[in-house]
């Protein structure tokens, strides 16, 4: 019997995440000798311009539990409104040329994190393939290949982003929440795009502060999730989040999981052990998942 595995997906979704968060992360991931997927936010940092959440149901729910200006801090929060928001493709570049050097696995998390996240489930497609090719391009500017992988900002999509990924020469994505690696389908039964590799566990931010989950014992709660599972998990974490003020829980949280016999690797590494012609097909649904505000792509019903 092989050893389960345990992907680890990097959304790095702010300036701050990719100057500081990231570093950090390459540190502890360095001593605990294991590589991640690193996904990119590769354009403008508007996240002050999240501020027009404040009318989405479990929004405030969400901030008064997690807080978000702790974690992300007071200037980020402005980037988008009172100032203007910093290119991070362009400042970062070499950070992210680094990432790539040290052994990781590098893709697309978008162009411009607030714009997908909050826009692109009721858009066109011709704007949709407009802020993908956007992403596309800077990221063959930055790493001088093609991107190989996506995941949505948000867990956010539509049907034309599902075909762009195909279009632009993705080998597969992790763009929703799920249970197990599926190839999409559209509602007559048509694939869609490239293999999904969806997040199985929840995020610390949709965990801390229910039924008493804290920075301090919430690696306990996920290492219980994970306890004795057969089938392979995907954990997306945040530069924002595990990368500063939730580090030593994330410490905690890769000693728990080599513990418990995981190998903990990247997303590709993922991918590269299944056999796409024998993927499950699922449709893709919008729906709500707990601690976490508005809906999300999740792996629907499997096509009969």
């Amino acid at each position: 019997m092989t050893e389960p595995l345990l992907a680890l997906k990097v959304d790095v979704d702010t300036w701050r995440g990719t100057r500081e968060g990231v570093p950090r992360l390459l540190s502890l991931l360095d001593r605990h000798n294991v590589r991640a997927t690193f996904l990119f936010s590769l354009g403008p940092d508007h996240t002050g311009r999240a501020i027009k959440r404040v009318f989405r149901k479990g929004f405030l729910k969400k901030v008064s539990r997690t807080s978000v200006v702790e974690h992300y801090g007071l200037r980020t929060l402005m980037y988008g409104t009172l100032l203007p928001g910093p290119d991070i493709g362009r400042r970062e570049a070499d950070l992210m040329r680094a990432v790539r050097d040290a052994g990781h696995e590098v893709g697309i998390h978008c162009w411009d994190h607030i714009r997908w996240q909050d826009h692109v489930a009721g858009q066109t497609p011709e704007w949709t393939r407009r802020e993908m090719q956007r992403a596309a391009d800077r990221f063959a500017e930055i790493f001088g290949t093609p991107a190989r992988t996506h995941g949505a900002a948000g867990w956010q999509m539509n049907e034309a982003a599902y075909a762009c990924e195909r279009t632009l020469g993705l080998d597969y994505a992790s763009d929703g929440r799920g249970t197990h690696p599926f190839q999409p389908i559209d509602v007559s039964g048509k694939i869609l795009g490239v293999p999904q590799l969806p997040t199985t566990l929840p995020t610390l931010d949709e965990l801390i502060g229910i039924d008493g989950l804290t920075g301090d014992n919430v690696d306990q709660h996920l290492l219980r999730l994970t306890q004795g599972a057969t089938r392979d998990q995907v954990y997306t974490l945040h530069a924002e989040l595990e990368g500063m003020r939730l580090g030593a829980t994330f410490d905690r949280l890769l000693s728990g999981w080599k513990a418990q016999g995981y190998r903990l690797a990247t997303c590709r590494d993922c991918f590269e052990s299944l056999d796409c012609s024998a993927l499950p097909r699922h449709y893709v649904v919008l729906d709500e998942i707990p601690g976490r505000s508005g809906t999300l792509a999740l792996q629907g019903p499997a096509a009969l």
